[in-house]
């Protein structure tokens, strides 16, 4: 959604140019943080465990730079809960024009939104503090010495529109070993960062977490086979360097997940571009009607879970929340009819879910699965959800 193709010609020509360059792009980035040794979640066993809530949401922003004074705190709900790791993923950061896709990365859109999250996740924490203060002498001392803690940015990666950002609260910076990033393109040629995934990955304590955040291929009427290629070279493509440094206790590199299956706890979020597998105008009137059961029994993304193709082993919540895609700019209803006069009326996109959250991997749970309406800056509505996960901890640790 939002690409401004050239021809197939000029993307030839030019691929030889390109094809020096590495898809698969990785870094090493900074190690994460700490827990205290008497924590209270610990149990009983060889080795223990502690449990952590992790936050992750999607947002395609539809290449709108953000304003100065846009709010991510309600999208992040920083002043309702508390979490120990977020991970945010977004897709169109810049629009997805030639120029983008194959000249040399502009940062100033994911710098602008680092600063927004970071302001979201920080600056609440003077009235954090004194909220946990007001509540020590009816919640654990743990509890609320960690709500007044400041999040620290522990890696983020942007390809072409894609950006993910993850960050975590400082008490928890030691724990978090052999950190990396992959990216794969799957957009023109098949290898161009128009579409593709930014995978991150992190050892926390002495179980492995993979975030892949995607933007698969557009369009309905037979859209479905393409989207599903583009996730099955996602997952085979995507690879992890080896970490030669190893420190901490934490596994040796030969013993760490290279592929995203590998990992002990997987979240596929994103612009998964998946629609509704029905007609156009029955699909409006059933979105007119507010009718979400029955257009989610044509959900493509459903359809394949369901039948255990594609995403075989994986799971999703609930979805009760209204369809992500398409809305007019800044509102609330949907591009449910044909726009344009004579032969250049022009038929938009039927509503559907397009934004999603996946996972797989035992020891993990979904706590929340939702839409976040307040937001217009695109026409998608970000999604996030809450997971609650156990971590092993080794003996001594």
């Amino acid at each position: 959604m939002g690409e401004s193709p050239k021809s197939a010609q000029y993307f030839h020509m030019i691929w030889s140019r390109l094809e020096a360059r590495k898809q698969l792009r990785h870094g090493f980035v900074s190690e994460l943080t700490g827990l205290e040794k008497n924590d209270p979640h610990l149990q009983d066993g060889k080795n223990e465990t502690v449990k952590y809530k992790v936050f992750a949401s999607t947002w395609n922003v539809g290449g709108v730079a953000p304003p100065d004074d846009l709010d991510l705190k309600d999208l992040l709900d920083t002043e309702t809960d508390y979490y120990d790791i977020y991970v945010l993923g977004f897709q169109e950061v810049v629009p997805l024009n030639a120029r983008n896709v194959l000249g040399p990365k502009r940062r100033s859109a994911a710098t602008k939104w680092h600063s927004l999250i970071a302001d979201a996740l920080n600056n609440n924490r003077r009235g954090r503090r004194q909220e946990a203060v007001a509540r020590a002498g009816r919640a654990p001392q743990r509890q609320w010495r960690q709500e007044e803690e400041k999040f620290v940015c522990v890696m983020s990666k942007q390809m072409v529109g894609i950006f993910v950002s993850v960050w975590a609260r400082s008490g928890l910076r030691r724990h978090v070993r052999h950190a990396g990033v992959s990216s794969v393109g799957a957009g023109v040629l098949g290898r161009l960062g128009n579409k593709g995934a930014v995978s991150v990955r992190f050892l926390l304590h002495r179980t492995s977490f993979c975030f892949v955040c995607c933007h698969l291929a557009s369009g309905g009427g037979g859209g479905a086979a393409r989207r599903n290629a583009d996730a099955a070279e996602i997952l085979s493509r995507t690879s992890f360097l080896q970490d030669l440094h190893s420190s901490g206790g934490a596994p040796a590199t030969a013993d760490l997940p290279k592929k995203i299956l590998d990992h002990d706890r997987v979240v596929l979020l994103g612009d998964l571009n998946y629609r509704i597998a029905m007609d156009g105008g029955e699909a409006r009137q059933l979105v007119g009607a507010r009718k979400w059961g029955m257009l989610l029994e044509n959900d493509e993304l459903l359809l394949e879970l369901s039948a255990g193709r594609q995403f075989d082993g994986w799971r999703e919540g609930h979805v009760t929340f209204a369809p992500t895609y398409k809305y007019r700019p800044n509102s609330d209803e949907f591009h449910d009819s044909a726009g344009g006069t004579g032969h250049r009326r022009k038929q938009h996109r039927a509503p559907a879910w397009c934004d999603r959250i996946l996972w797989r991997g035992k020891g993990m749970g979904q706590a929340r699965y939702e839409r976040c309406g307040g937001y217009r800056l695109s026409d998608h509505r970000p999604v996030r959800a809450v997971f609650h996960t156990v971590c092993e901890v080794a003996e001594g640790i």
